[in-house]
């Protein structure tokens, strides 16, 4: 973490959430919300190149990082956990965006606390046109493969796991793999099937629900060749519903887009934060 940040923990909704603020308030807000067995910490490059301008808040979702556990006899409801640190700041209208898992959480705030956040984007949700990554009648694999390979973080060593990301990522820095190694080491393991069987359900209509968005937002993909999700055919689809969306696809990456797609992500971010009216 950068000298001049600062992290802190807020209880809301009965649980300590913790994230990490490159400012003191006196800007306009941005949140970025990370994906699975990340932290807020995974949205450093990000936040260094925005931090003049924007005040970005970076929580450490429900089971990751340093934030609570996640408990069985508790409702799993991240949308309500941003909502809640929105209220408990005093954060007027942020723009709030998310990757994967985090904009799947950023699409449900939207949907069920519309009036909060000022403006949207999104990089690589899950929404899909048909069945489920072509999975026919919409059931469920056994056992999702992201939680398979999540259930092995546990038993390797950080050293290792830096060892092997360096050699699967030879264009990230140092910096970025060990905060990606760190943040795996600290996911909670039971949370890791509540999460992946509520990525395979589509609780909403996706293509009514940003109809009603009265947000403007941008949505981010990769190449699915590469293991993005979104597809040409849904960011058609997006256009046809809403054609004052943004929508960006960054070439020669898959999921992880704004890793592997900085300067693009970047530049395509910059361009839709400069055209939002807060």
């Amino acid at each position: 973490m950068d000298k001049h940040w600062t992290e802190h923990d807020i209880k809301i909704n009965n649980i300590n959430l913790h994230y990490y603020r490159t400012g003191k308030g006196v800007k306009k807000t941005l949140i970025l919300v990370h994906g699975f067995s990340d932290n807020g910490l995974c949205w450093t490059q990000v936040a260094r190149a925005l931090e003049d301008e924007y005040d970005v808040i970076m929580p450490d979702m429900r089971g990751h990082g340093l934030s609570s556990r996640y408990s069985e006899t508790e409702t799993l409801d991240m949308a309500s956990d941003l909502a809640e640190l929105i209220k408990e700041l005093g954060l007027a209208k942020p723009v709030v965006g998310g990757h994967s898992m985090g904009s799947m959480v950023t699409y449900e705030l939207a949907i069920r606390y519309r009036e909060l956040p000022g403006a949207l984007f999104f990089v690589d949700p899950l929404w899909w046109i048909g069945t489920p990554f072509g999975n026919p009648g919409n059931q469920a694999p056994e056992e999702n493969p992201i939680a398979t390979w999540a259930k092995t973080l546990q038993d390797i060593p950080l050293d290792e796991l830096i060892k092997g990301y360096r050699e699967d990522n030879p264009a990230w820095s140092d910096e970025l793999i060990r905060i990606m190694c760190e943040a795996k080491k600290q996911l909670d393991m039971g949370i890791v099937d509540v999460l992946s069987e509520k990525m395979h359900r589509q609780e909403w209509d996706w293509q009514e629900e940003v109809k009603k968005f009265p947000q403007p937002f941008l949505l981010f993909s990769g190449e699915t060749e590469k293991g993005g999700f979104i597809t040409p055919e849904v960011s058609a689809r997006v256009k046809e519903i809403r054609p004052d969306a943004m929508t960006l696809q960054v070439p020669d990456v898959g999921h992880l887009i704004h890793f592997d797609g900085f300067p693009v992500f970047m530049e395509g971010l910059k361009r839709f934060l400069a055209s939002v009216d807060l």
